[in-house]
């Protein structure tokens, strides 16, 4: 669109990403708001001083200049110092045979800081193991994204509009898993 800015962005550094390779999308233009109604602390966290509004969409841009959204740069698990993009994880598990939906998250880690978790719905009359899962993985992903946590589930915490709600997710994650210690260290 004429007189509008996107980029991409390394979200630890703030440089610019070559094309191709996945960071935040920023945009600024007369279209993007100047912040949000009475919330001066969010709106100088969502827009820097240089007017770019910060998405929190991770993307890629090609070539000609067209960007791909490939997730949320909230969703992202940082495992032991290392970067895991759900959506990553989730594509991949889509090539199993069994399985029909995934979603992937974060669940809190005293060593680690955070674990993968996939909660898998199968196709029908499938069944599975979580160590099939993880055997599946093995080899063809870094090990360090390969799901500790495999819950197989027959419908995924949604809201009334259909959207996937993976903070619930995490918190029933954190509550069957046993997991609040590690949930108090990591936002402490």
């Amino acid at each position: 669109m004429q007189h509008s800015e996107v980029k991409i962005v390394d979200p630890a550094t703030g440089q610019e990403v070559p094309q191709g390779q996945q960071g935040e999308l920023w945009t600024r233009s007369f279209m993007v708001m100047k912040g949000y109604y009475k919330m001066p602390e969010a709106s100088a966290k969502a827009i820097d001083a240089d007017g770019w509004l910060h998405t929190g969409d991770l993307a890629t841009m090609d070539q000609q200049g067209y960007c791909k959204i490939t997730g949320r740069l909230k969703d992202m698990i940082i495992r032991g110092g290392e970067n895991i993009y759900p959506r990553e994880v989730e594509e991949f598990l889509y090539t199993h045979p069994k399985i029909a939906d995934v979603q992937v998250v974060g669940v809190p880690d005293l060593k680690y800081g955070e674990e993968v978790m996939a909660w898998v719905k199968l196709k029908d009359g499938q069944a599975a193991t979580s160590e099939e899962i993880r055997d599946f993985c093995r080899g063809k992903i870094a090990h360090y994204k390969i799901p500790r946590y495999v819950k197989f589930v027959s419908e995924f915490p949604m809201t009334v509009t259909g959207k996937i709600q993976k903070y619930k997710m995490r918190e029933v994650a954190i509550e069957e898993l046993g997991l609040a210690a590690a949930a108090r260290v990591a936002t402490a």
